[in-house]
């Protein structure tokens, strides 16, 4: 199953649009959480909202994660272990007040964290791959890291 998740702040439909027409090429179900917009999927179910457990539940079960640029998402992403596509929004095309997704987006794709699309042909060609988690980070913050703040704050202490 490929779980689609974009929040529950504001509707995507660029993405939803897109992924509705992939998904007649694809053989596996899409189940998609995100706030409703004007556009309205033909080829799989969209639900507004999904308690956290449920959520969880789907988003352990999933195969592949498709999101918009949110760093939750990729967190949970990292944390399970699951291949996450981010197709993030835009500004220039009234998606969100800036382009920090697009930005993000970006960094995640350098550091190999993710896969990112930004058109249908992209996200068509990632979706049509056997794609697998690019990393895995822990649920706390590294040994090293903490050691390092422990220093640095007996050191100013």
């Amino acid at each position: 199953m490929i779980f689609v998740t974009i929040g529950t702040q504001i509707p995507f439909d660029r993405l939803i649009e897109t992924l509705d027409r992939i998904a007649p090429e694809l053989d596996e179900e899409i189940y998609a959480q995100a706030l409703r917009g004007k556009y309205k999927p033909k080829h799989f179910k969209l639900i507004d909202f999904i308690e956290p457990d449920e959520f969880e539940k789907v988003f352990i079960q999933a195969r592949l994660i498709v999101a918009h640029a949110g760093m939750g998402t990729i967190l949970s992403a990292l944390r399970n272990s699951k291949p996450l596509i981010i197709f993030p929004r835009i500004a220039s095309l009234g998606e969100h007040r800036n382009d920090h997704q697009r930005s993000t987006a970006l960094k995640i794709k350098e550091k190999k964290y993710a896969y990112v699309a930004t058109d249908e042909q992209e996200l068509r060609e990632l979706l049509h791959k056997d794609l697998q988690p690019l990393k895995k980070i822990g649920e706390f913050a590294s040994e090293r890291l903490i050691k390092s703040l422990e220093d640095f704050i007996d050191f100013n202490v």
